[in-house]
């Protein structure tokens, strides 16, 4: 399970949240998925890959009656691999979009006190659920006999 550093900062307990349901997430390039039973799919898309940084998509989505598909939720999540911290850089779902950085471009801490809350405990629920996201190639089998693949 997720580790927690001697500070308890919420960004190292993400990552290593992230680490569980993500096992291949250092070098994971493009995009994955996973099934649990009785659950929405879990999607991920790399966005940005440097040797420091990784910026994903992570999310569940529904299809609406109308046809349409509509996140609950979509967070982008910024991954600071050498430091081993995460953190929310957004939140999207059917009632609104969320960002940490307003509109002057500067960090609204509050905004991302409370979105680093949500995926901490949103990443919990994923292992609980038993999530596990595998990389195209690479799939994991979660504990419902279910395997992640790839998204094409």
């Amino acid at each position: 399970m997720a580790k927690v550093d001697s500070n308890g900062k919420i960004e190292t307990q993400i990552f290593h949240k992230l680490l569980d349901v993500v096992p291949d997430l250092m070098t994971i390039e493009e995009a994955g998925r996973s099934k649990s039973d009785g659950y929405m799919d879990l999607g991920l898309d790399v966005l940005i890959r440097s040797p420091e940084r990784l910026v994903i998509a992570l999310s569940h989505y529904y299809l609406h009656p109308s046809g349409d598909m509509i996140p609950d939720p979509d967070m982008e999540i910024e991954v600071f691999l050498k430091h081993e911290r995460a953190q929310a850089l957004t939140f999207q779902d059917a009632f609104g979009y969320q960002s940490i950085d307003n509109v002057e471009g500067k960090r609204d801490r509050s905004c991302q006190r409370d979105l680093n809350k949500f995926l901490s405990q949103w990443l919990t629920n994923l292992i609980n659920q038993g999530h596990r996201i595998g990389s195209c190639g690479a799939p994991f089998g979660n504990e419902a006999g279910e395997i992640g693949a790839c998204i094409l």
